[in-house]
């Protein structure tokens, strides 16, 4: 698919049939374009970049070289989740950089949002492109651009989608899904045998937990908020939340409360839930969450994790308020 115009009498992928039909059309095309060069891959481990480096593992193999770079900033256990998928079930070309150290230190004491968000993506650019240096042979650039980036950037993102790489990479494009809805690129992820949690991955910033530790990031509010949020994400799988809330996770502000542990008095962090439904991002409505299960989140979370003392409910929609915090 080389146009970035859906055609119109394009059928909607809904089955597991369609998506292979789909899977076998983009094999072949991608090795008649690719012949025995390489392709680079910024995986990080979303929905849209697992799936286009499944299908190219499928076209490929080896001649694809996927870069997993962990910026200290995911959720928990998703970066083993990629090494594992990727690295051990799929034998990709895996290559893992842990920059946890590197991004932390130039976090250190930052507290505005955007410049927290410069420096996580300017960031993953250079060590993106450090990794890309090593390499030789490397002819082409795969990105997991959908149709909804075409059409709310007017075919631009697609250059966005790994922070904006130098241009002296001169990498021609490959991007196979650029013509597919979310809800296709899914169908397609569980043809070509993804597990379903890595498919239906609910949306994550590219900044990652960066933009829910508000203020200035440390390490143990980090590590909290990463602890809790895991207990959230748990607690509505269990409960059969997970499928019906489009984006549910914990927000961690720098500032404390007094607390009770122990008999003794102590000063912790709030734990805040945000759990929102949406059809285009645009605005949100609030999910409603039973009682009984925000009890049992907030005994957990304050049983379970190191320096939160309170849990907390944000119940704005969007607008007044944004999706996320910052």
């Amino acid at each position: 698919m080389q146009t970035d115009k859906r055609p119109e009498t394009m059928q909607r992928i809904n089955t597991a049939e369609l998506a292979q039909d789909f899977i076998q059309t983009q094999i072949q095309e991608i090795r008649a374009r690719v012949q025995d060069k390489k392709v680079l891959l910024a995986l990080s481990g979303g929905v849209d970049s697992s799936v286009v480096a499944a299908l190219l593992i499928k076209a490929i193999g080896k001649q694809l070289v996927c870069v997993h770079v962990n910026h200290g900033l995911m959720r928990k256990g998703e970066s083993e989740q990629v090494i594992d998928v990727f690295g051990k079930s799929l034998d990709a070309n895996l290559i893992y950089v842990d920059a946890t150290d590197r991004f932390l230190s130039l976090l250190a004491g930052v507290s505005d949002p955007e410049k927290k968000r410069k420096i996580i993506g300017g960031e993953f650019i250079k060590v993106f492109a450090e990794e890309a240096a090593k390499l030789e042979g490397i002819s082409f650039l795969a990105q997991g651009t959908i149709y909804p980036d075409i059409l709310e950037s007017d075919g631009v993102k697609a250059h966005h989608n790994v922070g904006g790489l130098p241009e002296d990479l001169n990498f021609e494009l490959v991007e196979p899904i650029k013509l597919l809805f979310k809800d296709e690129v899914r169908v397609v992820g569980e043809a070509l045998g993804l597990p379903h949690g890595m498919v239906y991955r609910q949306p994550f910033p590219g900044p990652g937990l960066g933009v829910r530790c508000l203020g200035a990031i440390t390490r143990d509010r980090l590590e909290a908020l990463r602890e809790a949020d895991a207990i959230l994400r748990e607690e509505f799988d269990k409960n059969g939340l997970a499928g019906k809330v489009w984006q549910y996770f914990i927000v961690v502000p720098d500032m404390k409360s007094t607390g009770v542990k122990d008999g003794k008095r102590y000063e912790g962090w709030p734990a805040i839930i945000r759990a929102v439904n949406t059809t285009d991002a645009m605005t949100a409505t609030i999910e409603e969450i039973p009682y009984s299960l925000l009890h049992r989140i907030t005994d957990r979370i304050t049983g379970e994790v190191p320096g939160i003392n309170r849990v907390l409910l944000d119940l704005t929609p969007k607008p007044v308020g944004t999706i996320e915090w910052e």
